[in-house]
């Protein structure tokens, strides 16, 4: 496989043709913050913490790093005071939703105390982690998304999830809320987080 070279945080980096930059970071000890992304899952860029700065033919661009594959020559900045901000703002947007587990860990690092923002707490931020490691993984696609915008939302999916979540529950350590288990208790019940 072809190499490719490219600058993360001042440090040289070389890597395969096709890594994305997230896994480029990662592989040279690089830390970029992300709550949406997996190995064993495609690429989804939906938390877009993994933000990154890309300057390339001496222009300047914001990628989703768990996205964005790594090109030769690439100058990557994942920390700055324009990422620290943007990071900040997610962060607000997101501990209403899950104010407790990696949400409430990054906001600390991220001097987010409180949020300017109110939303009921749902401990769901759309991370689509159980969503994708069900159709990917277990091909079982007993979980969902439904909806969309403001009323997008995570669904068991009746007839399927009542017979696969209850044994199963390989999705319940993804969950960066930790909603998971007790839903997976009253799916029968209940089919919606």
């Amino acid at each position: 496989m072809k190499k490719v070279t490219l600058n993360i945080d001042g440090k040289k980096v070389e890597t395969d043709e096709g890594t994305t930059i997230l896994e480029a970071a990662r592989g040279a000890g690089i830390d970029i913050p992300t709550l949406c992304y997996h190995e064993k899952l495609a690429p989804y860029g939906g938390c877009r913490l993994c933000m990154v700065e890309l300057t390339s033919d001496k222009r300047t661009k914001l990628v989703t790093s768990c996205v964005y594959q790594v090109e030769e020559g690439l100058t990557v900045k994942t920390q700055s005071e324009r990422l620290s901000k943007i990071r900040k703002m997610i962060l607000e947007l997101l501990l209403p939703l899950a104010p407790s587990g990696p949400v409430e860990t990054l906001a600390k690092e991220y001097g987010v105390e409180k949020s300017r923002f109110e939303a009921d707490t749902n401990f769901c931020v759309l991370c689509g982690l159980c969503v994708r490691y069900c159709a990917e993984v277990k091909k079982a696609n007993a979980v969902c998304f439904t909806g969309r915008g403001v009323d997008k939302q995570i669904t068991f999916v009746p007839g399927v999830a009542q017979n696969i979540c209850p044994v199963c529950r390989e999705c319940v350590p993804l969950c960066p809320s930790g909603l998971l288990p007790s839903e997976i208790e009253q799916v029968t019940i209940a089919p919606k987080i």
